[in-house]
């Protein structure tokens, strides 16, 4: 079993910056993959980033949401477990509970999570 614990949420400007961090308990086959979803009050819960090691957490490779494209950075640190998301240009629309994610493959769907963390409050005003 992997705990995903978030960090980095907060209120932030319209046009600010934030970095989330997620730090995974252990490192193993089931979490090659790790990511980023968020859900909005009265939405369904959407896929953000996702970063992918084939081994050693050496390099990933990276997938983004259309909406976030050029304004967001998945990344990860593999000596501390943990992987990362800078936020930067926000919007009053990426207002969300934003929830680390990981599974053996790229976390894609919500479908293809192995482990969620708890959440962390990001909330942009204008």
């Amino acid at each position: 079993q992997v705990q995903l614990v978030e960090s980095g949420g907060g209120l932030v400007q319209a046009g600010g910056s934030l970095r989330l961090s997620c730090a995974a308990s252990a490192r193993t086959s089931t979490n090659n993959a790790l990511g980023w979803f968020r859900q909005a009050p009265g939405k369904e819960r959407e896929f953000v980033a996702s970063i992918f090691w084939s081994a050693f957490w050496s390099s990933g490779t990276t997938t983004y949401a259309d909406s976030v494209k050029g304004r967001f950075t998945i990344s990860g640190d593999s000596a501390k477990n943990t992987v990362y998301l800078q936020m930067n240009s926000l919007k009053p629309e990426d207002t969300a509970t934003y929830y680390c994610t990981a599974g053996p493959r790229p976390v894609l769907t919500t479908g293809q999570a192995y482990y969620w963390g708890q959440g962390t409050q990001v909330t942009v005003s204008s």
